[in-house]
């Protein structure tokens, strides 16, 4: 077959996965969510779970996932998420459970949730996306924006002295003997895309043969709370957040395994 006819617009096809619903999404030009969707849904077809698998989204841009993914879901009060995945799965040992959940969410007024679920490697999936601010209710500071970095409440920036440290959630899940496998990506490119991708299946993958916690965070953009174009956001995200929020495995394991210091 010539190239001419390979490129012709019937033979350009675009498929979506089965799972994803034809419900008009409300998240922002630019915005990560929509790709995170995309090839999770991907991820769950692929695998043929869909009808053993519970999401658990709380409160955030995320709260409308149950709209776009066609599996079943249960809401979550801001934070809480973890806590609704630690019922559901030991109610439902034999389902996949996981958590969708933002930065403002897990690790601000979630962090004790989501240290002891993790502590204790309740055999879940959670899928952290860490854009560095508040997207929903008005681009406040999260606690994982940067130094220096301008959002709705800090306007000359974040100031150490005053605002404390950004925190780095993920390292501190790693510590945590209950988790089995620790990463952080990201979904700004194409390349980006398929490791993120592969990352969500293993870190399936671990659930389903019960080795406890997988943790995956997805380095994102918010280029409405960032007042950027998306473009322009993707590039301060890999300039500004990929040094502080490095991509890669942090820990690979079995649970339980004890985490050398060396």
């Amino acid at each position: 077959m010539d190239i001419k006819d390979i490129i012709k617009p019937e033979n350009l096809v675009y498929d979506k996965s089965e799972l994803q619903s034809e419900n008009i999404m409300h998240y922002c030009p630019g915005c990560t969510h929509g790709v995170i969707h995309k090839i999770l849904s991907e991820v769950i077809e692929e695998m043929g779970i869909q009808e053993k698998t519970i999401g658990i989204a709380p409160v955030g841009c995320a709260v409308l996932a149950y709209n776009y993914i066609e599996i079943d879901w249960q809401e979550a009060a801001h934070g809480r998420a973890p806590a609704v995945a630690t019922g559901a799965v030991r109610v439902n040992p034999d389902k996949f459970v996981f958590t969708y959940q933002g930065d403002g969410d897990l690790a601000s007024i979630g962090t004790g949730e989501i240290i002891h679920a993790c502590n204790r490697g309740e055999n879940i999936l959670v899928i952290f996306i860490n854009n560095g601010i508040y997207g929903m209710t008005g681009g406040q500071m999260a606690p994982t924006t940067l130094e220096g970095q301008v959002t709705s409440t800090t306007p000359g920036g974040r100031n150490i002295d005053l605002n404390g440290y950004p925190m780095k959630i993920t390292e501190l899940i790693a510590q945590l003997p209950g988790t089995s496998y620790v990463t952080r990506q990201s979904a700004q490119s194409a390349g980006a895309v398929r490791k993120c991708k592969r990352s969500l299946k293993k870190a399936i993958q671990n659930v389903l043969d019960k080795k406890g916690t997988s943790f995956v965070e997805v380095v994102s953009t918010c280029n409405s709370g960032w007042k950027m174009t998306p473009v322009g956001a993707n590039k301060w995200m890999e300039e500004n957040m990929f040094p502080y929020y490095p991509l890669g495995d942090l820990k690979d394991s079995v649970k339980g395994e004890k985490i050398s210091n060396n």
